[in-house]
């Protein structure tokens, strides 16, 4: 079972080494390494990139334009040719046994097969995860992950089949992952847990841009948020699940910080898709300030409110 594992980089040639270096360590053959360059303009990665493919028969190397992490896991995912597939980010790493320990864990009923991940700061210390649930065994995405994206980028491993069904990923380039998992988790596909660490998420000075709040950053959660409910949706959640009504809070919360930001469209669709799952008071109260005053007004007039508290 050919496992192809994608790795997206840009201007990162010493993590790319140590990201490579986890999956060449890797128990379980045969395996193969798709690394995208995603536009680097630097000239340390290209040549790095060279360099790797040079000298191991199992990595393979594409460029392209920029157009960040979802677009570059795009252009590995269609080069592919392993019948399940690893998406690892430049600046994490997985632990050796991570195929061997994932695809004994699997049966013909599962689509993904996930564990445990570690997370270490920039200075390499390791971190507790308090901003994700506990990772525990599940059986199917949904509804657990409309309120989080309980695993990382580098912790499940797909079945070739499932990222086939699931389509292309999307040029959003933040939260594309989550929205990404969502369509996985709209397939109803089932999940085998393996009760150990498989991968590891390092944080470092550059950090990442999944909680960024600058007004393009925004437009990008916006879209993700709209395409996540709507997979949900598909998926079979109906409005009345716990689930759901938590997920309606978060939309408002972003239409608010949306119109904060002067995204006055942003603003509107998800503040109506909001009370299109659970009609509340401040929601409505919220909308109507906002048609007399402006949605900048009203998202400035939030945010202080909730500084003031």
């Amino acid at each position: 079972m050919l496992v192809t594992t994608i790795i997206p980089v840009f201007n990162r040639a010493a993590m790319l080494r140590r990201a490579l270096e986890s999956v060449l360590a890797q128990t379980h053959r045969p395996i193969e390494i798709v690394i995208v360059d995603d536009g680097s303009t630097d000239s340390e990665t290209p040549a790095a990139i060279a360099a790797l493919a040079g000298a191991h028969d199992a990595i393979r190397a594409l460029r392209r334009e920029n157009g960040g992490p979802g677009a570059a896991r795009e252009s590995g995912r269609l080069a592919a040719r392993g019948d399940f597939i690893q998406y690892l980010d430049s600046d994490d790493r997985l632990l050796p046994r991570k195929f061997e320990l994932q695809l004994a864990a699997m049966r013909p009923e599962h689509g993904v097969a996930y564990g445990r991940t570690r997370y270490i700061d920039a200075r390499g210390n390791e971190l507790a995860p308090t901003w994700k649930p506990p990772m525990v065994a599940r059986e199917t995405m949904f509804p657990s992950f409309l309120l989080h994206r309980w695993w990382d980028t580098p912790t499940p491993l797909y079945r070739r089949a499932v990222t086939d069904a699931a389509g292309p990923w999307t040029t959003l380039r933040v939260e594309e992952d989550w929205e990404y998992d969502a369509r996985v988790a709209a397939l109803g596909v089932r999940l085998a847990f393996v009760d150990e660490v498989v991968a590891e998420v390092h944080e470092h000075d550059e950090g990442r841009l999944s909680g960024a709040t600058t007004p393009e950053a925004l437009r990008y959660r916006a879209k993700a948020h709209e395409l996540i409910l709507s997979h949900a949706r598909r998926g079979g959640m109906g409005e009345d699940a716990p689930e759901m009504r938590t997920f309606s809070r978060e939309l408002f919360h972003l239409a608010r910080q949306c119109g904060a930001a002067g995204l006055t469209a942003e603003s509107k669709r998800l503040l109506a898709l909001a009370a299109g799952i659970e009609q509340r008071w401040d929601v409505k109260a919220y909308g109507a300030f906002a048609s007399l005053f402006g949605a900048r007004a009203a998202g400035r007039m939030a945010k202080a409110l909730e500084r003031w508290r």
